[in-house]
């Protein structure tokens, strides 16, 4: 595991490893990818991309500045192996949290966050998870896989059970899946109404947070493999993203699914940024 210093990080993520609270990496990965790939190419363009942006957030008064954050860059992953690029993550992942340190995975695709729950888990047994998305991702098979980005959170449900599983901003996915989560997870379709009371109920609950980046309206963020209309837009995501870190313990998170090859015009990669700025404060703030 790398705790060495990297040539490029996001934008005042420098610290060093044994100092930080908090600690970012890279996980280009986009081998499951239902229509179109590219992903792998996001967390070096959050970090490059990066330097267009404040480290000041007018959204919560909080500067990244103030905070300890350690840049790990990005994992080293073999193509075609996906089961081993779980294992990879999970590794890192555990390593991270058995230093006592807050780990926030940059995608890659969404399937990698099965790989940092397998990690959470085993520390936190009552791990529940919060999960913004424009797809259900509750397939229990794609085209015969069972790991798939469109089955990632089924392959989490397995992990923790019923009734530790919310999701919110879902407009996209097959029949099967929203009868699935009628029964066993808690899904707001379309939007973030009663986040701030689940995360009231929450509050002493160890929480594992994704931020699968095409919740937002494909208006405001094309640069996604599986746009989906219909979306929330820059203002609520960060608002909401301010709600989970101010009112629950936040063991862990991501953010993924940023393909940066469809939006040429970089504004996609600069809402990435900006949505992990709020990401890393909001937690920090839980932190302090």
């Amino acid at each position: 595991m790398n705790r060495g210093p990297n040539i490029e990080t996001f934008i005042s993520c420098d610290s060093i490893y044994d100092e930080a609270d908090a600690v970012i990496f890279g996980v280009p990965f986009d081998g499951t990818v239902s229509y179109r790939p590219g992903t792998r190419f996001a967390s070096s363009n959050i970090r490059s991309e990066s330097y267009g942006i404040e480290t000041y957030s007018p959204y919560q008064d909080r500067d990244l500045e103030d905070l300890r954050i350690y840049d790990g860059g990005d994992l080293e992953l073999p193509f075609g192996n996906t089961e081993k690029v779980l294992r990879i993550i999970e590794d890192y992942e555990e390593n991270v949290l058995s230093d006592g340190k807050t780990p926030i995975m940059i995608g890659g695709e969404h399937l990698i966050t099965l790989g940092a729950v397998r990690a959470a888990v085993k520390k936190y047994p009552e791990l529940h998870i919060i999960h913004f998305d424009a797809h259900a991702d509750l397939r229990d098979e794609y085209l015969g896989e069972k790991l798939s980005h469109a089955c990632v959170l089924r392959r989490c449900h397995e992990l923790v059970g019923d009734g530790r599983i919310f999701q919110f901003g879902i407009r996209s996915g097959e029949r099967a899946e929203f009868c699935f989560a009628a029964q066993h997870t808690y899904m707001k379709k379309f939007d973030f109404d009663n986040l701030f009371n689940v995360c009231k109920a929450l509050r002493d609950k160890p929480v594992y947070f994704t931020v699968d980046l095409d919740v937002l309206d494909s208006s405001v963020f094309p640069g996604t493999g599986t746009p989906e209309a219909g979306g929330v837009n820059f203002n609520q995501l960060a608002a909401a993203i301010i709600t989970v870190g101010g009112l629950t313990n936040v063991v862990a998170a991501d953010i993924n699914e940023l393909s940066p090859p469809y939006d040429p015009s970089g504004v996609s990669t600069a809402a990435a940024c900006k949505v992990l700025r709020e990401l890393l404060l909001a937690v920090g703030k839980e932190r302090k």
